[in-house]
C-alpha cells in the first residue's frame, strides 16, 4: 500500500478533574477507583467546546504541519459518538472552518470508540483508488458518564486528526484489517442522556477478544510478531486494559510507553487510540514499525501495520502543541464546576 499518514494533529481541552474529587462527591474512594482504572485524572471540555471545535483545532494543526492546501482535501470524515447534532453533520462544519469546502465529500462516522480508525480505512481506500488527493480522518469525543457511574471516572474529551495521502508520507500503512462481531457491551438508545454498559462483560468477550483476535490475524497476514514493532497503540477505555492486552500479546512496557495516554487525560473514546498514535509519531524516528489497534463497542477492532519513513525526519512537529504537553499540563477544577461545564444539573419545570 502506497498511501499513509501525511500529517497529523491532536487537541485536548485544558480542564481536568481527578477520580478523588469525583469520589468525594459520591461518597466513594475515588482515588482507589482511579487506581483500579489506571486513570489519574481526566480532561473536561469547557462550555464552548464540543467535537466540532476539538476536531477543528486538531485539523488546523495537521494542515499547517503538513503544508496542506485545504482545497486539495477530497474527503473529511469525523468519527465520534458525541456529535453535537442528532441530525446535521459535524464534518461539514469542520471542513468549512478550515476552508476545505465545497469540492469534497464529508460524513460523520459512528462505531463507538473505533469510528476514527474506520475513517482512516475509508480515506485509505479513496486515496489508494486515486479518487481524492487527501482524505481527513478524525477521531474525537466529549464522552459522557452518568453521575456516580464507573464511566464518570474516565470518560473525557479530546481528539486527533490525520491527513491521509500518497505524497510525502511520514507513516506508510503496510496493511490494515478488521475483526467485527455483534457483541453488545456498550450502548445508548435514542434520547438517552447517558450510555449503558455491560460491566465486566465489556472486558473478556468484548475488548480483549476483539483486540487480540485482530492483532493475531494481522501478525499472520503480515508475517510479523510483537518483536517487529518499535511501538504499539491500543484503544484505551482505561489505563489497565491496554497494558493487560499488550502483555497478553507479548509486548513490552517500552513498546507501549508512548501509545498509552489515558492515565493522564482519561478515555477520549474515538480519540483515545488516535491521540496515542499522535504521541507515538511525536517521538518516533524514521524506519520504525508501529502497530495500531482500535476498538469500538458493538463490537469491532481495526488493526494497522505502519512504518515511519524518512519524510518524518524533516516533518514539522514543532507547530502546535505536542501530545506530551496535554499529558503534563491542565487546570484542575472541582466537581461543581465540572457538573456545570458538562450540563449535569437539570432544573425541573413547574
Amino acid at each position: 500500500m502506497q498511501a499513509g499518514i501525511v500529517s497529523y494533529g491532536a487537541y485536548v481541552p485544558r480542564y481536568r478533574i481527578t477520580p478523588a474529587e469525583i469520589g468525594r462527591v459520591w461518597g466513594t474512594d475515588g482515588e482507589a477507583v482511579g487506581q483500579g482504572l489506571g486513570v489519574r485524572r481526566k480532561s473536561v471540555p469547557a462550555p464552548d467546546e464540543d467535537t466540532i471545535t476539538i476536531s477543528t483545532e486538531a485539523l488546523r494543526t495537521a494542515l499547517v504541519r503538513g503544508g496542506i492546501d485545504p482545497q486539495q482535501i477530497g474527503a473529511v470524515y469525523v468519527g465520534s459518538e458525541s456529535h453535537p447534532y442528532a441530525v446535521k453533520p459535524t464534518a461539514t462544519v469542520v471542513a468549512q472552518a478550515v476552508g476545505a469546502t465545497p469540492n469534497m465529500t464529508a460524513a460523520d462516522f459512528e462505531f463507538a470508540c473505533k469510528a476514527g480508525t474506520a475513517a482512516i480505512q475509508a480515506c485509505l481506500g479513496l486515496v489508494g483508488a486515486g479518487m481524492i488527493r487527501y482524505g481527513i480522518a478524525i477521531g474525537t469525543d466529549t464522552s459522557q458518564g452518568a453521575p456516580g457511574d464507573a464511566l464518570e471516572y474516565s470518560a473525557s474529551a479530546g481528539g486527533a486528526a490525520f491527513v491521509i495521502g500518497t505524497e510525502h508520507v511520514i507513516a506508510r500503512v503496510e496493511r490494515t484489517l478488521s475483526y467485527t462481531t455483534d457483541t453488545p457491551d456498550f450502548w445508548r438508545r435514542e434520547g438517552q442522556r447517558y450510555p449503558s454498559h455491560g460491566g465486566r462483560f465489556t472486558g473478556e468477550p468484548a475488548y480483549f477478544r476483539h483486540v487480540t483476535e485482530c492483532a493475531r490475524r494481522l501478525f499472520e497476514a503480515s508475517g510479523t510478531s510483537p518483536k517487529d514493532y518499535a511501538h504499539v497503540v491500543f484503544h484505551q477505555p482505561n489505563g489497565k486494559f491496554p497494558q493487560r492486552v499488550g502483555r497478553q500479546l507479548g509486548f513490552s512496557e517500552e513498546q507501549m510507553r508512548y501509545g498509552l495516554v489515558t492515565p493522564s487525560i482519561g478515555n477520549t473514546y474515538s480519540g483515545a487510540a488516535l491521540i496515542g498514535l499522535a504521541n507515538v509519531l511525536d517521538h518516533a524516528g524514521p524506519g520504525e514499525r508501529v502497530l495500531l489497534i482500535g476498538y469500538g463497542s458493538g463490537a469491532g477492532s481495526d488493526a494497522f501495520d505502519l512504518e515511519t519513513t524518512e519524510e518524518l525526519a524533516s516533518f514539522d512537529r514543532n507547530h502546535g502543541l505536542p501530545v506530551q504537553h496535554y499529558l503534563d499540563h491542565g487546570v484542575e477544577i472541582p466537581y461543581a464546576v465540572y457538573a456545570k461545564f458538562r450540563g449535569k444539573i437539570h432544573m425541573g419545570g413547574s
